[in-house]
């Protein structure tokens, strides 16, 4: 016998949505704990991201993350350059 599909409303998807964009725990730790099917819950999780519902304030986090990092390996590389150049000189001054 098939089962019956079940409903859930409007809150319970925004909250299990929440919990996960909040908690850091993956989709299946949630969903298990929420007893609902992994998939279900991907679904819900992408249509609010899709829709921008889901953590408004993660994607300025994320956009200033992304910026810190590519400064980041910016100055990284000029400092690798840096450390060339001294080796470089070094190796002519000991000579």
């Amino acid at each position: 016998m098939a089962e019956k599909r079940r409903k859930f409303d409007a809150e319970f998807r925004e909250g299990a949505v929440r919990i996960v964009a909040e908690t850091g725990k993956t989709l299946a730790e949630v969903a298990r704990d929420l007893g609902i099917n992994e998939t279900t819950l991907a679904t819900w999780v992408s249509r609010a991201r899709q829709a921008g519902v889901a953590g408004s304030g993660e994607s300025e986090e994320l956009a200033r993350l992304r910026r810190e990092n590519l400064q980041l390996r910016r100055d990284n590389k000029e400092l690798a350059m840096e450390r060339d150049v001294l080796k470089r000189c070094m190796v002519l001054w000991v000579k």
